[in-house]
């Protein structure tokens, strides 16, 4: 899902060569409140950035301009057009062309919301969502953000991964992560492993339990299947049921996967 613009094999009056000042300063700008807790301030982009006001000031205006960020109270925040642009891939189309039938009858069935999630760098991204057929669910936005390690999507996009493949993923983690935190990870994305799913309450909303599933290409983890699930009254199917289903709904998934031509 997430490009990167490396520098590598460019050095010296190459790196010179190849440098597109104001390009880089509206990069920086994107990145910087794509990754923020909450809405950036003109005052905090700079600061954050180094950079004067009079630098950014029209950076900023033509981002907005363009759609790439809005205001939000005091400060900014990313829309969705970065991410819809990169779902114009076609593999990412052909992915959710597969996904959304299987994920419509599973909130039908349920009635309780569905998402499918893919990598970010070191973090989950929705990609896709299917509200609960019912009167009450819980749902997110698509393009919602959250570091793998805080997620059962992430977990389980992590747990059916080579461990070279692992490594590099940990690469883009927080490097403030708490080495105890990344160890508690490692051991539930080893369990997930074993067991084929992962049933978890949420680390984001208290509440909800996340039931996860892997979308698998092969072995290994193309994106994952998730359902907020919320305990409701009345209950139309039990934790354990839904988790079956989200099971049953990720296979459907991944065997229609397998059986097109679809690189994921």
């Amino acid at each position: 899902m997430a490009g990167v613009l490396s520098k590598g094999g460019i050095d010296g009056d190459d790196e010179q060569r190849y440098r597109a000042p104001a390009l880089e300063k509206g990069l920086d700008i994107l990145e910087l409140i794509s990754r923020a807790s909450e809405p950036m301030s003109i005052g905090m982009i700079t600061q954050a950035l180094g950079r004067s006001t009079g630098e950014l000031f029209r950076m900023i205006q033509v981002l907005e301009y363009r759609g790439f960020i809005e205001q939000s109270g005091a400060g900014y925040v990313p829309t969705a057009r970065l991410f819809a642009l990169g779902m114009e891939q076609a593999p990412v189309k052909s992915i959710l062309e597969v996904a959304l039938p299987v994920m419509r009858k599973l909130a039908e069935d349920a009635e309780q919301s569905c998402h499918l999630a893919l990598r970010a760098d070191g973090d989950i991204v929705v990609a896709a969502r299917m509200e609960s057929a019912g009167l009450i669910g819980f749902s997110v936005r698509i393009g919602y953000r959250q570091p793998l390690v805080l997620t059962g999507s992430g977990t389980v996009l992590y747990a059916f991964q080579s461990p070279a493949t692992r490594a590099r993923w940990e690469a883009a983690f927080d490097p403030d992560l708490p080495a105890e935190k990344l160890a508690a990870f490692r051991a539930r994305a080893d369990r997930v492993q074993a067991n084929g799913y992962d049933e978890h309450p949420s680390d984001v909303v208290p509440g909800i339990v996340d039931l996860a599933a892997p979308v698998l290409r092969g072995d290994v983890a193309a994106a994952a299947l998730t359902m907020p699930f919320v305990r409701k009254v009345p209950l139309n199917v039990e934790q354990g049921h839904a988790l079956q289903m989200v099971r049953e709904a990720a296979r459907v998934i991944s065997s229609e996967l397998a059986s097109s031509d679809v690189r994921v």
